[in-house]
């Protein structure tokens, strides 16, 4: 049983996953968009033998917390991937997840061709350490 992240840009589907204790998280890769029908297939077919529960979708809200058009299709994605994959999905806050994926990837050797991907790629995983964290905080508050 793992978890997934998905950090959705325009061109770009980063993806992440938690390790087999869900105690960690790491980039898997990325997902070139082409049409909702082949991102989701190729989501499927990444996630596949990772016996994923949940999906965790980064949700692009604006700085002061209101939802724009991406914040929309981010959640529209979301509803499709949960009835085509027949998994959980929860939305997520991803704001400045970008920005934390470039600070952790300055001094990385990253091909000059690479650094986009693996920003996407990066991205995803601050989502899902971020859902993971305040999971965490929810159960200790208990």
């Amino acid at each position: 049983m793992s978890i997934a992240a998905l950090d959705l840009g325009r061109r770009r589907i980063g993806v992440a996953v938690t390790d087999a204790a869900a105690m960690g998280a790491h980039p898997v890769g990325v997902v070139e968009r082409r049409s909702m029908a082949q991102d989701l297939a190729a989501i499927a077919a990444m996630l596949r033998d990772r016996e994923v529960t949940t999906i965790v979708v980064g949700l692009p809200l604006n700085m002061d917390g209101s939802e724009g058009p991406a914040a929309r299709a981010a959640r529209l994605f979301a509803d499709r991937m949960a009835a085509a994959l027949k998994v959980e999905v929860e939305m997520f806050d991803e704001r400045l997840t970008s920005f934390e994926a470039e600070e952790r990837l300055k001094g990385m050797p990253v091909k000059r061709g690479a650094r986009k991907p693996a920003i996407d790629a990066i991205a995803a995983t601050v989502i899902l350490e971020g859902w993971m964290q305040s999971r965490a905080e929810k159960i200790s508050r208990q």
